[in-house]
This record gives structure tokens, C-alpha cells and sequence, in this order.
């Protein structure tokens, strides 16, 4: 075991120091540009997150710039990640540090440990990426990769799992390489080890892996699966202006807690049953009975679209009905509901399922019939 282990470390460096991306984080050393970094990629492909964190790290390029920043202002820099606690976290930890520490990401494990939304693999990629200790560093890459180099087949899903690959991987950090090895380890998974169709043949450790010797690579690693999302159908009303509003649209802003807080959205409730989201003239004459509980007023006309949402534990399919409100000059809105209309779209911060609904809506890719 420990020949396999100095092997793996020591050829896994070697062919990082060769083959590594360049990746705007990895021309720093700054821990909270890291920090930002191992956030964003909670969950979104690499390619994905790179525009994000540049324009992210231009505007809030230190800690205190985060720190003193309006939360609608992180959200819309946010705004197509996904995942928005992350961002609600990322700055309620960063004004931790401004506090706590001076504005300074602190170096002890315990105390990066302990800000909000860090966990253990998080607070691993700081200390060593940034500054080289000797601190695992284990996602879902690492496990696989270590899994199948080890051939390790206790299930990845469990805690214990973790814990005890934790170790292993704390064990194989060669002495001054913590930061080299970690992102080494990330790197492996993320091009040559992956879930489907590994490419054994370009792997740098090929020779000692476990699960390629026994032809186990699709195997291994032995996971659980997660419970699939749960299938929601609802039903929003797309309420077009009339007269000075002409162009504009009714759209509603979140609880200040929960699911997407405080982000905007159109109208939407859940449906209460399949055959009332499938018809027409009952979907209408729902929505019209629901928002009139909460005092507003419509007319539903037509279904003009379909749009999908899914998150971890949910997947929205939603129905997009046309509407008007009743007495539209006379009439009083509810709390946090406003007129919308593209000039000032931008200034707001959508979801992505309304943003791409409203963004059709605005460019003329469908208009709502007329009552």
C-alpha cells in the first residue's frame, strides 16, 4: 500500500505539472479569490463558472468589497449560477470575516471551518490551495478517483465514506505539495476519471489503479442513488400591461426567506392536480379564483407556453397562461408586485426559468392573446 500511495502522489504532481488548465483561480494565491472560486464550481461545469468568476472578482475584488455590497447587486452578478445561498452564504461568511478577523480569510481550520456555508471539503481547498497545508481536500472527484485507484467499495454516499477517504487522501499529500496534489486530484477527476468512459489509456497512475487491473472501472465507485426530485406542476399568469403600462409585465418578488429568497418572478402557484393544469379553461379559471385570494384581480386568457425548472429536490413544470388585470388604473397591487418592462428588466434579479420566459416575451417570440 504505501509503494501504491508514494506512486500515486508523486506521478499524479508530475502530469499535473504538465497538463493543468489554466484557470483564472489557479493565477492566485489570494484565499478569498479561491474561496469565490470553489463556491461557484458547487454543482456547475468549470466552463460555465469562468465568466462568472471574473466578472465576480472584478467587481468584488477583496473581502470588504464583497462585505459592504448590496445583496441584490452579488445576487444579479449571481444571476444564472443557480444554487443562490451559495451567494447569500459566500457574503454572510465574508462580513464574518471582515468582523472576526480583520478582513483577513483566516489560516486555522478550525476557524474557515466555521463560517457559513464552508464545509469540510471547502475549507480543505482553501488552506491548501492558498496556503499549501497539508488539508484534503474531497468532492465527489476525489472520491471516485480514490475509489477506483484503491478499489475502495464502501458506498460514497454515506458520511462515513467520506471520513474515511478523507484520510486516505490527508495521507498521500506529498510535504510542500498540499496545493499542487489537491488541485491535482480535482483535475484527474474532472478530465480523465470521470463517471462514464474513464480515458485509462491517458491516466498518469494507470499502471497501479485498482479498478482498471480487474476491469472494474464502471463499478466503481459503489454510490447509492439519490432520490429523484419530486415533480411539481404549476401554473403562472404572464399579465401583460394595457394603455401607459402597454409592454410591460405584472411580476412579483419572493419571501425574503426560502426557496430563490427575495428573487423576482411571475405569478405562479402549484396546481392541484394534473387535469386542471392540462386544461385550458380550468387552468384560467383556477388561477383567476387563487390570485383573487390574495387580491389580485385577473383575467386569464389562453396558454401560450411551457417552461422547466429543476433543483435538487424539485422539478417545476410549469404552464404560462396570458393574462390582464381587471381594472388596471384603478387597481391596487399587493405587496411586492411591480410593472415590469425591458428597459428596466436588468435591474432585477430573475430566476433562470422567468428570465428566459420573459426574456421570449420581451423580444416578440410570443405575445399574449387579447381577452
Amino acid at each position: 500500500m504505501s509503494n501504491n500511495k508514494h506512486y500515486f502522489s508523486s506521478e499524479l504532481v508530475r502530469w499535473y505539472e504538465k497538463e493543468r488548465r489554466d484557470l483564472p483561480w489557479r493565477r492566485t494565491r489570494d484565499p478569498y479569490h479561491i474561496w469565490v472560486s470553489e463556491i461557484m464550481l458547487q454543482q456547475t461545469r468549470v466552463d460555465t463558472v469562468i465568466p462568472y468568476f471574473n466578472r465576480f472578482v472584478d467587481r468584488f475584488p477583496s473581502v470588504r468589497q464583497l462585505a459592504e455590497a448590496p445583496e441584490e447587486e452579488v445576487l444579479k452578478h449571481w444571476e444564472g449560477l443557480g444554487y443562490y445561498s451559495r451567494a447569500r452564504n459566500l457574503q454572510s461568511a465574508v462580513r464574518e470575516v471582515v468582523d472576526r478577523y480583520g478582513g483577513e480569510v483566516p489560516r486555522l481550520k478550525e476557524e474557515v471551518s466555521g463560517l457559513k456555508g464552508v464545509g469540510p471539503y471547502t475549507a480543505g481547498a482553501i488552506l491548501s490551495i492558498a496556503f499549501d497545508q497539508p488539508e484534503p481536500a474531497v468532492d465527489g472527484n476525489v472520491m471516485r478517483v480514490l475509489s477506483r485507484f484503491f478499489g475502495l467499495e464502501d458506498d460514497i454516499a454515506r458520511p462515513a465514506t467520506r471520513v474515511r477517504i478523507e484520510g486516505v487522501a490527508k495521507e498521500l499529500i506529498p510535504h510542500g505539495k498540499a496545493a499542487d496534489f489537491n488541485q491535482a486530484l480535482m483535475e484527474l477527476g474532472a478530465m480523465i476519471c470521470t463517471p462514464k468512459s474513464p480515458a485509462c489509456p491517458t491516466c498518469p497512475v494507470r499502471e497501479m489503479c485498482s479498478a482498471r487491473l480487474q476491469g472494474r472501472q464502471s463499478e466503481l465507485p459503489v454510490k447509492t442513488k439519490a432520490k429523484p426530485p419530486k415533480f411539481v406542476l404549476r401554473l403562472a399568469a404572464l399579465v401583460e400591461g394595457t394603455g401607459i403600462r402597454s409592454g410591460k409585465v405584472l411580476v412579483r418578488q419572493r419571501p425574503k426567506t426560502g426557496l430563490l429568497a427575495r428573487m423576482w418572478e411571475l405569478p405562479h402557484l402549484e396546481a392541484p392536480g394534473q387535469s386542471v393544469w392540462d386544461s385550458v379553461e380550468s387552468g384560467c379559471s383556477w388561477l383567476e379564483q387563487e390570485f383573487a385570494q390574495e387580491g389580485l384581480m385577473i383575467k386569464a386568457v389562453d396558454h401560450i407556453g411551457d417552461a422547466q425548472h429543476t433543483f435538487t429536490h424539485l422539478h417545476w413544470n410549469i404552464r404560462v397562461m396570458s393574462a390582464v388585470l381587471q381594472a388596471e388604473e384603478s387597481a391596487i397591487l399587493p405587496p411586492h408586485y411591480q410593472w415590469v418592462g425591458p428597459d428596466d428588466f436588468e435591474n432585477y434579479v430573475w430566476p433562470n426559468v422567468f428570465r428566459k420566459v420573459l426574456t421570449q416575451y420581451f423580444i416578440g417570440m410570443y405575445k399574449p392573446s387579447k381577452p
